[in-house]
């Protein structure tokens, strides 16, 4: 059996306040699945911002801690690493600045959550079409901002208000936020979580993955892991995506340096869900 290439790059602890399960917990899952590692990418704190979604200032040494009991108890078996996903928006930016410079990670992701109160008090103007315009206008700062690896379920705003989602009077902005993506060398996450949303489909749908491959914009796969069992999860179908959109290599993060793999390797590595 060819020797495990892959990473769960995307999940999350009960800091979070919204996931259950330790990283021991994930990892087993993780050995199971064929992976050669996990990076825990739990929400960033944040003062003031998405309280109830998100680990407190005073308990990121406690997700330090959890990280690296987590890689002492399987050093050897699974590679456990430290990661971070960072909610953004262009007031946050001296934040996270601050907040990156005093941690060593091996991936950080950038995300916009268009749901989170203190976003939404600030953007959102009882328009959808506009709170979408200048979703994609930020996704496209995130990734000129220089803070992160790749950015998380970047379609994710579909979501929050399905009825009014309309691909072809929001393309044109979705569009150009990819070409300014597309020159930063930023990769983009298929965040196989979406299936379970309310559309249907994983972050992002194949429109938009299709247009990312045109643009040459590499592609990370994460399950947005919120509990052990979705470790790895529909990572077979994101390989099938990724596919008919033209892709043949997948990336992940370790020291934020950016390790490819082929799709080919990644399917032969991938072990079944067990029974």
């Amino acid at each position: 059996m060819a020797s495990p290439v892959l990473y769960e790059t995307h999940m999350h602890t009960p800091l979070c306040g919204h996931a259950i399960g330790e990283p021991e917990e994930y990892a087993a899952v993780a050995k199971a699945r064929g992976l050669k590692g996990i990076i825990i990418t739990c929400h960033n704190p944040i003062p003031g911002w998405g309280k109830e979604t998100r680990m407190r200032l005073d308990q990121f040494p406690v997700y330090q801690a959890m990280t690296e009991r987590a890689r002492r108890a399987w050093e050897g078996q699974v590679d456990v690493r430290l990661g971070l996903e960072c909610d953004y928006a262009p007031e946050l930016e001296r934040w996270l600045k601050e907040q990156l410079q005093k941690t060593k990670f091996h991936h950080v992701l950038g995300s916009i959550h268009a749901q989170v109160p203190e976003y939404m008090r600030a953007y959102f103007r009882n328009d959808w079409f506009e709170y979408q315009k200048v979703y994609f206008d930020h996704l496209a700062r995130s990734a000129e901002s220089g803070f992160f690896d790749t950015l998380a379920h970047p379609d994710l705003i579909k979501n929050f208000a399905p009825e009014e989602w309309q691909l072809e009077r929001i393309e044109r902005f979705i569009l150009n936020a990819l070409d300014r993506i597309a020159a930063t060398k930023v990769s983009m996450e298929l965040n196989t979580s979406g299936l379970n949303k309310a559309v249907a489909e994983m972050n992002p749908g194949p429109w938009m993955l299709k247009e990312m491959r045109r643009r040459d914009i590499s592609v990370v796969v994460g399950a947005d892991a919120h509990q052990p069992s979705r470790v790895a999860a529909e990572y077979e179908e994101a390989f099938l995506l990724l596919e008919e959109a033209g892709y043949d290599t997948i990336c992940f993060y370790l020291d934020r340096q950016r390790q490819e793999v082929t799709i080919a390797q990644a399917r032969e590595t991938l072990q079944p869900v067990s029974a």
